[in-house]
């Protein structure tokens, strides 16, 4: 047989962890037991509080391997655990990694799945230090859970936003539910035009440099991660702050390319920008004392723009602003809803 024909069933359950250990490079010191043993042993950040986040994407829910490349599954499996931590304002450290893989699954596709997980970990300086492999008689299904440092009084929560902060948020947002829906409708749509927006799907970039400036400057008195789009963090926060939110539609940075295709589909490109998911941006409230303290965030982050939308309101109500009319801010994806 063809080694790149070679499925997990052929290698076998000990096999493959020893492929997947062979990927991983050297522990740092402060992993006093790494991969091998019943678990891991880590030493904590002196002066540290430890944040701990986990996710997991199950095929057919979060990705259709028939579009989705195994190293970019590995790479968002990660992807998504960092962006958490970095809305905590935390320093990303360790992973563990589980995996439930059907049997015809290749060699090979691991093998990317891992290479890619691991070199966002190397970029971001996390180390995998263990995790679990399990059959699977249904989808694949990857769980990461990852740890992360920060002190006590540079921790970012959705709590804490007050009356009279500004919110900002990163980036642009629609383009990753732009590039899924581009994805689903290949067949139909050119692929070149859209490319950018299922780059942004397909390999979300967590935003850990700007949520540990965030933290390390003690400049936002709330942040949130759009894992389920703007809509619903305006919202997480809100709740969490008991607080009221008006955002102005004309302010909201949609990505261009998202907005082209939301108007060639017949979409509005605010309601389907505010309410589509996967944008991993950061959402984070700021009072105007410290402007002083952004402007120095925004000399760390280098071109990340940094776009304010909107201000936090004593009513409690959720509102956007457009031409001139308050409108409820709409909700975004939920699992389980029908």
């Amino acid at each position: 047989m063809s080694p790149s024909l070679t499925t997990v069933a052929d290698l076998g359950e000990r096999a493959l962890i020893d492929r997947i250990k062979a990927q991983v490079p050297p522990a740092p010191r402060w992993v006093t037991v790494a991969i091998g043993d019943d678990a891991a042993v880590i030493e904590p950040s002196r002066g540290e509080l430890t944040v701990v986040t986990t996710d997991a994407l199950v095929e057919g829910v979060h990705f259709n391997r028939s579009w989705t490349p195994a190293s970019d599954i590995g790479h968002k499996a990660l992807a998504v655990n960092l962006s958490d931590l970095a809305a905590m304002g935390s320093t990303p450290r360790h992973a563990l990694l589980s995996l439930a893989i059907p049997a015809p699954c290749l060699v090979t596709d691991v093998d990317a799945l891992v290479g890619a997980l691991l070199a966002l970990a190397a970029h971001h300086r996390t180390t995998l230090v263990g995790g679990n492999i399990a059959a699977s008689t249904g989808p694949l299904f990857i769980s990461v859970t990852a740890t992360g440092s920060v002190k006590r009084r540079r921790v970012l929560t959705r709590a804490g936003a007050k009356p009279g902060d500004a919110l900002y948020v990163s980036g642009t947002i629609g383009g990753a539910a732009a590039g899924l829906a581009s994805l689903q409708r290949q067949d139909t749509v050119g692929n070149g035009e859209f490319s950018s927006c299922r780059q942004r799907h397909l390999r979300p970039e967590p935003r850990v440099i700007l949520g540990i400036a965030l933290g390390r400057n003690r400049a936002a008195h709330a942040c949130v991660d759009l894992s389920d789009g703007l809509a619903d963090g305006v919202h997480q926060l809100a709740t969490a702050s008991h607080v009221g939110v008006q955002l102005e539609a004309d302010t909201i940075p949609i990505d261009p390319k998202a907005r082209t295709w939301f108007e060639q589909t017949g979409f509005d490109p605010l309601t389907a920008a505010l309410t589509g998911g996967e944008d991993y941006e950061l959402l984070f409230a700021i009072p105007a004392e410290f402007r002083g303290r952004l402007t120095h965030v925004k000399q760390l982050i280098g071109d990340l723009p940094l776009t304010r939308i909107g201000v936090v309101t004593k009513d409690r109500q959720v509102v956007i602003r457009r031409d001139g009319t308050n409108e409820p801010l709409p909700n975004s994806y939920q699992h389980f809803e029908m």
